[in-house]
């Protein structure tokens, strides 16, 4: 299969965040790049409209991704942007310092300087922005105070929901999903626990106050526990958990009233890690759903009777909720960021994908390992090409050396660079095995059951 249309919002994206969803065009009008001018003046306001590029058109697209990035949601295909003139590299590397910082700049030079781009002129038009300060893109957002005293007509209709969650390993972590579950206020829910734990502790599930239904699946498998799972709900909505989190007492509610609000296809609950980085600026407002994270998610189950159910070239390695999530994307599915239905994910050493012996996408669990993840390459190549695979290599496989949770320290970053050149012959033997095994993925092509 070819890659869907890229359509960058500005081109150097593709060196910064090139697998990132927004990089292609989904089907469907929804506007995710609007045209300032069109908007009203409440999302105007929260704008900073930026006339110091070479060009109108660059100057108006930075205004869509401020738009697309601080929470300004519009369905009316009107107000989409269109894209005409290119816009000039000065202006590429404005956008780079603005929102980014000196480091990828610099970063974004030696790229473009090292695969034979005119050096006079790119070394030029870094030189000539160097001096534009970095922005703080949330410092006004879209508050969406009216969301928050509204009814949803959806959570009064009382629709059954069906909470799917896999196990393996976890009965310790699972008794407070169960117990948080037994608090939830919305009251009409069935629980699907895929069970995989060797020995199976039935009597574990006694005594619950939850229409509770629990599979012993004797083949350790994420996405088959999750795909079978999807087949038996009786429910209309399915909400995608993991078995080492915790939820407040309104985490169902606030996942059906944003569907309702919006009128989404999914809400994307955002997941506040208690291991690695720093919770995001972006996971306290609702905006464009820009991943899919299958520990926090609600999805209205026509979503997988039009898109099918997971990949199951993942199983037993990562990315397959990112996979499924850039697939409904580019079906048209209307996803929403969603921070009032937030959990805390706990992510713990033992058990679950980690007991099958993956944590980091671009980690190995061993020096001869493949690096990173042969489902990451899958999913970068069959998408986004092998130019933007390759992209996301230069950034991920240097800051894999270290731990998850040492990732985004700049001093250990540095330290990172230097030592990938130092072993660089050992990396170069991990990506090849990895680019090889994810080949013969793709060659054998997705495994994606319908859903019956």
């Amino acid at each position: 299969m070819a890659p869907p249309e890229t359509k960058f919002i500005f081109s150097f994206l593709q060196y910064v965040q090139p697998i990132w969803y927004f990089n292609l065009w989904p089907q469907g009008k929804i506007p995710y790049w609007v045209d300032y001018r069109k908007l009203d003046e409440a999302d105007k306001a929260l704008i900073k409209f930026d006339d110091q590029y070479k060009t109108k058109e660059a100057s108006l697209r930075d205004a869509a991704y401020q738009a697309c990035q601080k929470g300004v949601v519009v369905f009316d295909p009107d107000k989409q942007l269109m894209f005409n003139q290119k816009p000039d590299v000065q202006d590429e590397y404005r956008f780079i310092k603005k929102y980014y910082n000196s480091f990828w700049l610099v970063y974004v030079l030696v790229v473009r300087l090292i695969t034979f781009k005119n050096p006079f002129q790119e070394i030029a038009a870094a030189v000539k922005v160097w001096n534009v300060k970095r922005v703080n893109l949330y410092e006004s957002v879209n508050d969406w105070n009216h969301y928050v005293r509204y009814a949803a007509d959806l959570v009064k209709s009382n629709p059954i929901v069906s909470v799917v969650i896999p196990t393996l390993s976890r009965y310790t972590y699972l008794k407070d999903v169960l117990k948080d579950l037994e608090k939830q206020d919305y009251k009409n829910v069935e629980v699907i626990v895929v069970d995989q734990t060797e020995p199976f502790q039935k009597s574990f599930y006694d005594g619950w106050k939850l229409d509770l239904n629990v599979v012993c699946q004797k083949e350790k498998a994420l996405w088959k526990a999750r795909n079978s799972a999807i087949q038996m709900a009786k429910g209309e909505f399915i909400l995608l958990f993991d078995d080492d989190s915790r939820v407040e007492s309104n985490w169902i509610s606030e996942h059906l009233k944003c569907l309702d609000f919006f009128k989404a296809d999914f809400s994307a609950g955002v997941s506040l890690s208690v291991v690695g980085a720093r919770v995001p600026a972006s996971y306290s407002f609702l905006r464009w759903a820009d991943q899919f994270d299958t520990g926090n998610v609600m999805i209205r189950k026509e979503v997988f009777r039009r898109v099918g159910l997971f990949d199951r070239q993942f199983e037993k390695q990562r990315m397959g909720d990112g996979e499924f999530g850039l697939r409904a994307y580019l079906s048209g599915c209307v996803g929403i960021s969603n921070p009032y239905a937030k959990r805390v994910h706990l992510k713990v050493e033992s058990g679950g994908l980690r007991q099958m012996g993956s944590w980091d996408g671009f980690r190995p669990t061993n020096w001869f390992g493949p690096r990173p993840i042969p489902s990451v390459l899958y999913l970068a190549r069959r998408y986004f090409g092998a130019r933007a695979a390759i992209s996301s290599l230069f950034i991920g496989v240097p800051a894999s050396i270290f731990h998850l949770k040492y990732k985004r320290k700049p001093v250990v970053l540095l330290l990172a660079s230097f030592l990938a050149v130092f072993i660089s012959p050992l990396l170069l033997y991990q990506v090849f095995r990895s680019w090889s095994m994810a080949s013969e993925m793709i060659h054998a092509g997705p495994k994606i059951d319908q859903l019956k």
